[in-house]
């Protein structure tokens, strides 16, 4: 194939950013040239997510677009990845015939073969293993978005059976890579200038847990902090609640770097919502939780995701979460509907919630939490705060601190000047609801 133009679409999470980059990376060795136009691309790949049923409907909705932007040049090659092409190849391959070849999340590494394989009347299936592990040495990545922040995947896959996520059954079990692969690519990343490193996995907490010797999330963290000082910022997202340590607690209370920020999906705080959805904690223990987070790491800026419309939710249920986001003052709270996905357990569960119930459900819930969101964010007024710019337009500065996670959370609107991807220190002048504003310190340099 003489034809080396490639545009690639990432959907999903950061964790399917990832993945991009390393397919990018593997066509890169392979002398492929990376446009963001599709309309001047040879190539057209799409990364698809598959976790909930909008995810799956954007997918579709992306790979009809590029299939479109396909036909409208003979000769041009249409890929699909990642999670939906793992999960739906079978059935994709007779509903999207106009796709060439779809590429499971364990093929990745073979994106290059995948794309220079002949044509073929119907659509080639590349799906071995559910994940797969490369080495940072093996898979470099090009890096895509700000290059002062980077996601570094610690492991693949999850042990865990919640009854609402198909995760497992499409990423497969839980498998950690090595440390001394992480912080080599770590260092790789810091060469290249990045400050700030989100380390994410489906089950950050459970880093470590299969491999010998005593790795563990904890032990990776002072790893990466003192082998690799130039990252300035480290910052845990996805960690599973029933793992967090007091020995992953203290390394965030104690260690400069790490951002004393956690991200704790909780999903519920109904014991029998805690039970339906295989969570394996109670109200009680989840309470117990935060408690000794907050006594650990004093500080804390803690964020958590809840699900509303579960099968069996009633209005008693609903009123104690809107109650515990009252009483539990997190910084920072995603609500999400539930989504009936087949293959999960909780799809054959009776009593399913209306849709229109659902929506009204978690508008409630998201009013409470603005509420509360408002009041944390209007307690940092006065403070002094380290700031990562990211945006720059004459002396109007838009960042985050420590306790803004990109993408997900709010930011900090300066007064002052700084350079896109420098740290400085701001004084905290003004809030609202999610993002604060400040003005840039003259001490900061």
């Amino acid at each position: 194939m003489t034809s080396r133009r490639v545009h690639l679409l990432t959907l999903g999470c950061p964790k399917n950013q990832v993945d991009s980059e390393i397919m990018l990376g593997v066509l890169a060795r392979r002398g492929y040239e990376m446009v963001s136009d599709p309309e001047a691309a040879d190539v057209l790949v799409v990364n698809t997510c598959a976790f909930i049923t909008p995810a799956k409907e954007e997918s579709i909705d992306a790979i009809l677009d590029l299939a479109a932007v396909k036909a409208a040049r003979p000769g041009r090659r249409l890929v699909v990845t990642g999670c939906l092409a793992q999960r739906y190849a079978d059935d994709l391959e007779t509903a999207l015939p106009e796709v060439d070849v779809f590429v499971g999340t364990g093929d990745l590494l073979r994106i290059a073969d995948a794309i220079e394989a002949p044509p073929a009347p119907a659509p080639i299936v590349y799906r071995g293993a559910q994940h797969v592990l490369p080495t940072h040495a093996r898979a470099a990545r090009v890096r895509t978005g700000a290059w002062w922040t980077a996601y570094v995947k610690v492991s693949e896959g999850c042990d865990h059976a919640c009854s609402f996520c198909i995760i497992p059954k499409i990423r497969g079990r839980h498998e950690s890579r090595p440390m001394d692969d992480l912080v080599a690519e770590a260092a790789s990343l810091a060469a290249e200038g990045t400050v700030e490193i989100c380390l994410i996995a489906q089950d950050l907490t459970a880093y470590g847990r299969d491999l010998a010797g005593d790795a563990s999330l904890a032990r990776l963290l002072r790893a990466l902090a003192v082998r690799v000082p130039e990252v300035r910022w480290l910052r845990l997202l996805y960690a599973y609640p029933a793992s967090v340590t007091d020995e992953l607690l203290e390394v965030v209370a104690d260690e400069p770097a790490v951002c004393k920020y956690l991200d704790m999906p909780l999903q519920h705080i109904s014991d029998r919502m805690l039970r339906a959805m295989r969570r394996e904690r109670s109200g009680a223990a989840i309470r117990r939780l935060l408690a000794r987070v907050r006594a650990a790491v004093p500080g804390v800026a803690l964020r958590s995701a809840f699900i509303v419309g579960f099968p069996g939710e009633t209005e008693d249920d609903v009123r104690a979460l809107c109650d515990f986001l009252e009483e539990a003052e997190f910084e920072r709270v995603g609500v999400f509907t539930y989504s009936r996905e087949e293959g999960t357990a909780g799809a054959t569960l009776p009593d399913q919630v209306a849709e229109a119930a659902k929506r009204e459900r978690r508008a409630r819930v998201m009013a409470v939490q603005a509420r509360v969101a408002a009041r944390r964010a209007a307690a940092q007024v006065g403070q002094g705060v380290e700031v990562l710019v990211e945006d720059a337009r004459g002396r109007v500065l838009v960042g985050r601190t420590r306790t803004q996670a990109p993408e997900i959370d709010g930011v900090i609107r300066l007064v002052g000047q700084a350079t896109p991807g420098t740290i400085v220190r701001a004084a905290v002048t003004g809030s609202d609801t999610y993002d604060l504003r400040g003005e840039v310190r003259e001490d900061s340099n």
